[in-house]
């Protein structure tokens, strides 16, 4: 078996990989009450057409919200941008902050299986305990997950696993305790 350093190595590559590629695009392009065909002023039209421009369609649905349209010159135009650049950043963080959550109760919950896995010869009463523990840990991250707005379904697929994992655990613990009553 890996080291836990290394489970939790791979643990945070497979969380960071799968969930970040399945990040909501509602974080990154602000919803308008508009549909697309609303023409663009000419400065959204002329900045989009700008060299320096990566992706010509994501800058036009970018900017087709009422009061990008709406500016009157380019000093307005950049301020407006740089909000919407402030307000996706603001949605990653809080999407990275929901993940490190994520990334901490999955290391909580490698180290809490193996101490288990170590106490149930001695004090499966304890081993009940710390199984336990796990579930509001993995709880928590599916929590901020879905505050974060974060669209993981590998995530959320890999949280109810763990749920079961857990409740597994605290199965078994609890039959052991039930076996040997007089020993703890």
């Amino acid at each position: 078996m890996a080291p836990p350093n290394q489970l939790c190595l791979v643990l945070v590559i497979f969380l960071s990989v799968f969930s970040l590629s399945s990040l909501s695009t509602s974080a990154i392009i602000p919803k308008a009450n508009v549909s697309l065909s609303i023409p663009s002023s000419q400065l959204v039209e002329n900045l989009c057409k700008g060299k320096g421009i990566q992706n010509r369609r994501f800058c036009l649905k970018a900017l087709s919200t009422p009061e990008v349209i709406a500016a009157m010159d380019t000093t307005q135009l950049g301020t407006l941008i740089m909000k919407l650049g402030a307000t996706n950043a603001k949605a990653m963080l809080n999407a990275l902050k929901a993940l490190n959550c994520c990334v901490e109760a999955y290391k909580y919950a490698i180290l809490s299986f193996e101490m288990v896995s170590s106490e149930l010869v001695e004090d499966p009463q304890t081993a009940n305990y710390d199984v336990a523990v796990i579930g509001p840990k993995i709880a928590n991250c599916e929590k901020e997950l879905i505050n974060a707005k974060v669209h993981a379904p590998r995530l959320l697929t890999g949280n109810r696993f763990m749920k079961y994992y857990v409740s597994m655990g605290y199965e078994i613990t609890s039959t052991l305790e039930l076996e040997n009553p007089n020993e703890y």
